[in-house]
């Protein structure tokens, strides 16, 4: 546990002290696009944060590999070798994508390309465990297909909620930690060396969020861009991948007392994390709906709008911070519920304590909808936004008529970051189509 916290320091540490430099270098090099209508940061904000992220991804790499217990995961498997491949590869692309805007069906082939880079070199997926069947093994075929769905999905899940000031970097890295207390579990609680590579790279992943988060939160001082949510994406995929169809159940049934009981045992987290995962259901259910929503209107389902989970929470009435803690609250909630329950799933407070926090969560939703209003006595004693409104309203009704908001329309705005799909091509123009309102 040491060498994976001081894995995790190094990591954050070289993303944090990298951010700055990449933030002037961006500024220099003019990745810093115009607000569109989507956005909801109010000035041109550089991007290409991804490029610390990469050289802490390095440096998290490297100085595991120095380390006396850490190095066993560098000589008996080639996963991390895979994984810098592919990261490397998709890092480019976003780089490129940041700076250019390069085509839509370009990244969509990068990253298939990333994920197939991987599969080349033995990080892929080799069995599925089958809840009442127990190990089913998949053809070459099978599981690189399998293998790269899974990676473009997560990639532009993770990339569909880039939205918000620090909302992607913190919702991955509460997703990283849940899946480090799972992959740790495995390694170490039932001795399976096949789970260290995936608890290595959730540790580097909570490393590289946790570095450039400081730089993230709102107002956010530099964007990670494409260049950081694909990357992101990516490595939270290959951590999947590798506990997902490496870690061999049968392992587990020498704790277990059989195949089935093990896949059964696990499987409150194994079978989520295929489609794509438990832990960032949150983004796949937004990636989910913005395909649903995108297609009804008979748009590309890579067209950019404002029709996001986080997007919905501001127009309901929270403010931007508030928006972002409860996407933090409702991705921690899922992510280590099923933790807690692939632990002891027989115990009914988990369940209990998981619906009673899901109330909470709808409770604090919903919280604009009802203000309340202190009663006429009381008014001089709470905040104005809890009064009466009676005088506000006929100061209102006698004010003159407010001038005409000129046509945004003919305003050339340019593409920026923030909730933009990993493969949609992004609009120079104000489009009412695409931003999804008037605003």
């Amino acid at each position: 546990m040491r060498e994976y916290l001081l894995t995790l320091c190094i990591t954050a540490a070289v993303t944090y002290l990298l951010t700055g430099p990449v933030r002037k270098f961006a500024i220099v090099a003019g990745a810093m696009p115009e607000i569109r209508a989507r956005d909801v940061h109010r000035e041109p904000t550089p991007r290409l944060g991804g490029i610390a992220m990469f050289f802490g991804l390095c440096a998290g790499l490297l100085a595991a590999d120095h380390l006396t217990n850490l190095n066993e995961v560098f000589t008996k498997s080639n996963e991390p070798r895979a994984l810098l491949s592919g990261a490397a590869l998709i890092w480019l692309i976003g780089v490129l994508d940041d700076k250019f805007e390069i085509d839509a069906l370009i990244k969509l082939g990068g990253q298939m390309i990333a994920a197939g880079v991987m599969v080349m070199q033995g990080l892929t997926i080799l069995w599925l465990p089958i809840p009442g069947v127990g190990n089913v093994a998949l053809t070459p075929w099978q599981g690189t297909l399998l293998t790269v769905a899974l990676v473009v999905i997560t990639i532009n899940a993770v990339n569909f909620v880039d939205g918000l000031d620090g909302l992607a970097s913190g919702m991955v890295c509460i997703a990283a930690a849940a899946f480090f207390l799972y992959a740790y579990r495995i390694w170490y609680s039932y001795g399976i060396e096949a789970a260290a590579p995936a608890t290595l790279f959730s540790a580097i992943l909570m490393g590289m969020c946790l570095g450039f988060l400081p730089h993230n939160m709102h107002p956010a001082r530099i964007f990670m861009g494409d260049s950081g949510s694909m990357l992101i994406g990516l490595v939270l995929a290959a951590g999947a991948i590798s506990i997902t169809g490496q870690v061999d159940p049968d392992a587990l049934a020498l704790f277990t007392g059989s195949e089935k009981a093990a896949v059964h045992q696990t499987v409150p987290v194994y079978i989520p994390l295929l489609l794509p995962l438990t832990i960032i259901a949150v983004p796949a259910a937004d990636l989910v709906l913005a395909i649903v929503r995108r297609t009804w209107r008979g748009q590309s389902p890579f067209a950019a709008d404002r029709g996001h989970l986080h997007h919905r929470l501001l127009e309901i009435g929270h403010s931007h911070s508030r928006a972002v803690l409860i996407m933090y609250f409702w991705s921690a909630l899922i992510a280590f519920g099923a933790l807690a329950y692939s632990v002891n799933s027989a115990s009914m407070w988990i369940v209990l304590g998981v619906v009673f926090l899901s109330a909470i969560g709808l409770v604090l939703l919903l919280l604009p909808r009802f203000t309340p209003r202190a009663p006429r006595w009381a008014e001089h004693f709470v905040p104005p936004r809890y009064r009466r409104r009676r005088a506000a309203a006929a100061a209102v009704a006698t004010s003159p008529p407010a001038a005409p908001v000129e046509d945004e329309s003919r305003t050339p705005v340019s593409a920026g970051v923030n909730g933009a799909s990993a493969v949609g091509a992004r609009s120079r123009l104000l489009d009412g189509r695409n931003a999804g309102t008037s605003r």
